[in-house]
């Protein structure tokens, strides 16, 4: 079950799995159109069997692309693209806040039998072009073959470069209820509407806003038979801890009109970051053929523990 990694080099890595020749995910870090505010993403990412499980660019919002770490509401600027939302107006289009994320350098880029490793160094900045945050990542895949599914671990280190705080938000911060998207962001694809979305303590419903170790959303393909099974996890230490006090989680999650997933570092309230401060955040996301239901879930991560 060897993984096997391919580097395009300026544009992106590919991790595929041999024993099917499935190309699991490709993590792309080339600039692309800075309306969409530019930033490294991960698409297309596939199960083990080759089953898609993210969208890339869709005509409601181009700016989506399959898995990425954003910022909707930064310090007044819009590191996740398209329109920004301001209190009372609505979505206006505002080129000159929309910022970008730009790598810088990969530290360690390897494969080895059923894991696969990504560390990168990025830079956060304003439409400006100045030097906001630097950010340490690490991305690692790694394959579960009995239960059918594979891994990805996100790990990210983000330290304010200003001389004043980051103070990370989002729609709803900014007054818009229910909008509370920002961190790590998941797109599905469009057969995944109206898939079915629980927790361990909650299925179905409305979800939005809600506090739970982990998420799932189960979808069914378009083109193929069977589902998918995209369980979001975020680590314990990922409750942050600052001066305004902690800070815990909170998912926004939508099934209609289109699939989506956030663990939001920024729901309710605003983050602040102060100067030279970092702000680490570790999450798992995991990608599984078939549906699993809630025992079946709890099960595999309660094996796969922090």
């Amino acid at each position: 079950m060897t993984l096997a990694l391919t580097h395009a080099h300026g544009d992106r890595i590919t991790v595929a799995y041999e024993a099917t020749g499935t190309e699991l995910f490709a993590y792309v870090y080339r600039p692309e159109a800075a309306w969409e505010a530019p930033k490294p993403y991960l698409h297309p990412i596939r199960t083990l069997s080759g089953g898609l499980v993210t969208d890339y660019r869709p005509n409601d919002h181009r700016w989506h692309k399959g898995l990425q770490l954003t910022a909707s509401h930064l310090s007044g600027q819009n590191l996740w693209g398209g329109n920004t939302y301001v209190h009372g107006e609505g979505y206006l289009r505002l080129p000159e806040r929309v910022g970008s994320m730009a790598h810088v350098a990969f530290e360690d880029v390897h494969a080895h039998v059923d894991s696969a490793v990504i560390r990168e160094r990025l830079t956060w900045h304003p439409y400006g072009g100045e030097l906001w945050a630097e950010e340490e990542r690490r991305i690692e895949a790694r394959v579960d073959q009995e239960s059918g599914s594979w891994s990805l671990t996100w790990t990210s280190a983000v330290t304010n470069r200003r001389a004043e705080p980051l103070r990370f938000g989002s729609p709803t911060t900014h007054g818009r209820p229910a909008a509370g998207y920002t961190g790590l962001f998941w797109r599905g694809p469009r057969a995944f509407r109206g898939g079915r979305v629980f927790t361990a303590e909650a299925d179905g419903g409305d979800l939005m806003g809600s506090q739970a170790p982990w998420l799932a959303y189960v979808g069914e393909h378009d083109g193929r038979d069977g589902h998918a099974t995209v369980v979001f996890e975020h680590a314990p230490s990922n409750d942050h801890t600052g001066e305004q006090g902690t800070h815990p989680a909170h998912w926004f999650v939508r099934s209609d009109p289109f699939a989506a997933v956030a663990p939001s570092w920024a729901f309710h309230e605003e983050l602040v970051l102060e100067p030279g401060d970092t702000l680490a955040r570790a999450y798992r996301v995991v990608v599984a053929d078939g549906a699993w239901d809630r025992d079946q879930v709890a099960a595999h991560l309660a094996g796969h523990a922090w």
